[in-house]
């Protein structure tokens, strides 16, 4: 592999894929205007929000439940995204009564190993799981059309038994996901019409399943967004599997923390090949920005095993003496399967929208403000 082709990979493995606003102002769509108004926006937008959270917690047998937006520092419940900690977490201290008793405490990334430990709390049983309303800060994010600094998501966990820790299983609620999701374009566009536009496709039927490495195979030299992006127009919604196992490259597909997603455990054999990794994401083709578009991260989480051994191939083996790790090696809490479903990414999706700041509420760049009014694009303030 040439140096530079490996420079191109490695830059890739995580962040947005765009790197400067004179990129975001190329790839924003020209002669671009909202099929709703703002106040149709916002009912639209509410309407989604009930239906998927109703439609998700039956089909996943879930039920709605408080998180946090704060965590202590201590516990090691922080959701670190990546593992080569270039991620961080806002963090704040709470001097309390005259600092004799204070908390560090941090923003959540995300409710990913919160939510593990609230399975055992709320006495969930195997097949049962909660779902969150989560609300977190990323402030390493470059800022983009899709890309916030504020992240909304349904996070959701579902206790799962030994014997369904394999890949049928998480493709099984993979399908009852995109089930949801589909059962939400129609809803929303038989309350709001003038969402079908025939310039904007909606979404496949079913999703197609390809493991990282037969994503590798056919395109063995672009970047990951470079090969998502090729994929996603043959296949417009794909789950790819297997991502943090490094692949025949010397490179995973993606960075993922060592401690939520297992990532580690062999699965099946493909084209001779032994394929690694019992997590995944979907991502569809967005005919509005005509780029991927990532509406979901989620996996079979981590065993007592599979966590020693990507603690151990990510240098973090001290993490094992925090207790939420220490709860996982002693088996304290629930075997599981979870995910994140970006709420804003979703609205956007099927709001045919082109920027994240049309249907949410954050802070942006100035730069980035006055490139989409150019563009005809109004985000929210």
């Amino acid at each position: 592999m040439q140096e530079t082709e490996k420079l191109r990979k490695k830059a890739d493995l995580a962040g947005p894929g765009i790197g400067t606003y004179e990129q975001v102002e190329k790839v924003l769509p020209k002669d671009y205007r909202s099929l709703l108004n703002p106040k149709d926006t916002q009912k639209a937008i509410f309407a989604i929000k009930s239906y998927i959270e109703e439609n998700l917690c039956r089909e996943l047998n879930l039920m709605m439940v408080q998180v946090p937006l704060i965590v202590d520092a201590e516990s090691g419940v922080n959701d670190m995204l990546d593992r080569d900690g270039s991620r961080t977490p806002v963090q704040f201290h709470i001097s309390n009564d005259y600092n004799k008793h204070p908390i560090d405490a941090q923003v959540v990334q995300a409710a990913t190993k919160w939510k593990r430990l609230a399975l055992r709390e709320f006495g969930m049983k195997v097949g049962e799981g909660l779902c969150t309303d989560m609300r977190a800060v990323r402030k390493d994010y470059f800022l983009d059309h899709d890309h916030s600094a504020y992240v909304d998501q349904w996070d959701w966990e579902r206790a799962i038994k030994e014997g369904e820790r394999n890949l049928e299983f998480l493709k099984e609620i993979v399908r009852k996901i995109w089930k949801v999701l589909k059962g939400t374009e129609t809803q929303v566009q038989k309350h709001f019409p003038s969402l079908v536009d025939s310039r904007y496709p909606n979404l496949p039927e079913e999703i197609k399943f390809l493991h990282a490495e037969e994503i590798l195979d056919i395109y063995p030299d672009l970047p990951r967004k470079e090969r998502e992006t090729a994929v996603l127009q043959k296949y417009p919604a794909i789950f790819i599997i297997g991502i943090g196992w490094v692949l025949k490259d010397g490179f995973p597909h993606e960075m993922r923390a060592a401690d939520y997603d297992d990532w580690v455990s062999e699965t099946i054999t493909l084209n001779g090949q032994q394929m690694h990794g019992l997590n995944g994401d979907i991502l569809v083709w967005n005919p509005v920005t005509q780029r991927r578009h990532e509406l979901s991260s989620m996996g079979i989480r981590v065993n007592g095993e599979s966590l020693r051994k990507q603690l151990e191939m990510s240098k973090q083996l001290d993490w094992l003496k925090l207790p939420y790790h220490s709860a996982i090696m002693h088996d304290d809490i629930p075997l599981s399967i979870g995910g994140g479903i970006g709420q804003s990414r979703t609205y956007m999706l099927l709001l045919k929208k082109a920027h994240l700041g049309e249907v949410s509420v954050t802070v942006w760049p100035k730069i980035l403000k006055e490139i989409s009014a150019k563009k005809n694009i109004h985000v929210l303030e």
